[in-house]
């Protein structure tokens, strides 16, 4: 049972691993190699950025598993931004983040009441419809507590890696010929770095996850042990995914195919199975966005509890079930959700998002710099059980990485940059707001 404001510490290894594969590994494999075969038109080329995009995920997830095992407490990115730099960048860091997951659960959920419309068109209701009754059903799940979501995670995400190993399976093993094809030409000079960088942003994208596990290492019955093991596990099995799948694209479609389809995976399905091969993509799509909502939902109700646990947002929120769920912010989270699907709202969020999702983590990256200078002048080690190797080499080049992303976000789709810029500003009377609530209640202290 949990006491008021205390989540069940139960979580483990298995689950970290499931978390990050579900979070991270969604549709966008699917689409995405076309996506980056259209402006690198060359198989060597192809697995080279996507394994340059891994490398990425996985420096970044080096420094997050420091952070997660120095600060153990639920809420990501919130809980480091907070310790480095002060309550209102912290809030800052945690209300961009829950907007940006809230967007994607509408996201998601739609996604799913298209992809169910596509293989039923008789089910009543409309995509927004399903979008909203699947949102309310994940929140029904997690409202029984963290041992019932959690479970779910597990069999989610483990029915979406069998899947979509079963499809790199059958592109080896049952496909036919792939058909001849002239090469591409591939850019050189300028337009190459240009081209490259841009396959290099829609990657970056598609590894958008690997962070996950650490929202729950408050959860973890070891995170000093288990978060290293987890997260690191859980972005080399994702890297080991899509390096598969690319593998599997080109060994069943050209490159010159590949680079003009928006859905190389349901053409490749189309050539092994036929007719019925759009049919298992949808089938396949709809496991993995499955997995992917239960993980959001997970970690945007723990920005939430714990913006709300250190007095930085609505009181209340902080409220933890028997079962370890902190319902209120579920809910909340749930509803945000469904508003944005019912409105359609949710699909300029979306457009912002990459450069919302870039601040968060790029605030991780400076955090670790900070809080390491903290600890020097302090004359104190840590006493988290994992430092980052390399440092300060890994999270300079990480940090880097997520500046040049940036920049080319802010060049290449300067409108949403701007909303993004509003959001944030929003932030501030929204922090002033909820001051003004805590000052009226001066026996409650932010917790530092």
């Amino acid at each position: 049972m949990a006491p008021s404001g205390k989540l069940l510490r139960i979580l483990g290894v298995g689950f970290g691993i499931a978390v990050t594969v579900g979070g991270t590994v969604g549709v966008g494999i699917l689409r995405t190699p076309g996506i980056v075969a259209t402006h690198l038109p060359n198989a060597w080329l192809l697995m080279v950025v996507w394994i340059l995009g891994g490398a990425y995920a996985l420096l970044g997830t080096l420094c997050v598993v420091e952070l997660g095992t120095r600060h153990p407490k639920a809420g990501g990115w919130y809980v480091y931004s907070q310790n480095a730099f002060g309550n209102y960048p912290g809030f800052l860091i945690g209300w961009c983040d829950w907007i940006m997951q809230s967007a994607a659960l509408a996201y998601l959920a739609t996604a799913i009441g298209e992809f169910s419309l596509a293989l039923n068109p008789a089910i009543p209701g409309g995509i927004k419809a399903i979008a909203a009754i699947t949102l309310l059903l994940f929140a029904f799940l997690h409202w029984f507590g963290i041992r019932s979501s959690s479970r779910a995670q597990e069999i989610t995400s483990l029915a979406k890696g069998a899947a979509l190993l079963a499809f790199v399976a059958a592109c080896f093993f049952f496909a036919p010929g792939k058909p001849a094809s002239a090469p591409l030409p591939v850019p050189t000079g300028f337009p190459f770095v240009v081209a490259l960088v841009i396959a290099l942003q829609s990657i970056i994208i598609t590894y958008d996850g690997w962070y996950t596990a650490i929202y729950f290492t408050e959860e973890d019955k070891d995170p000093g042990r288990n978060l290293p093991k987890s997260a690191i596990g859980g972005i080399l099995c994702t890297i080991a995914i899509y390096i598969f799948i690319n593998a599997a694209l080109l060994h069943v479609l050209p490159v010159s195919q590949l680079a003009g389809s928006e859905l190389p995976a349901a053409v490749a399905a189309q050539n092994i199975f036929g007719g019925s091969g759009g049919k298992i993509i949808t089938i396949i799509s709809l496991i993995s966005l499955l997995s992917v909502i239960n993980a959001v939902l997970l970690l945007a109700a723990r920005i939430l509890f714990s913006l709300s646990r250190d007095r930085l947002f609505l009181p209340g929120l902080s409220t933890v079930s028997s079962g370890g769920t902190p319902v209120p912010a579920m809910l909340l989270t749930t509803l945000a959700a469904v508003a944005l699907v019912l409105t359609g709202t949710f699909e300029r969020l979306i457009a912002i998002a990459a450069f919302l999702n870039v601040i968060v983590y790029t605030s991780g990256f400076v955090s670790l710099f900070v809080l390491r200078k903290k600890e020097k002048v302090a004359g104190m080690a840590a006493t988290q059980a994992f430092r980052v190797w390399g440092y300060p080499w890994t999270p300079l080049i990480a940090l880097i990485g997520s500046i040049g992303f940036l920049i080319g976000t802010i060049v290449s789709d300067r409108i949403d940059s701007i909303y993004a810029l509003i959001l944030i500003f929003l932030s501030y009377p929204v922090f002033l707001l909820t001051s003004s609530i805590r000052s009226r209640n001066p026996e409650v202290k932010t917790q530092s």
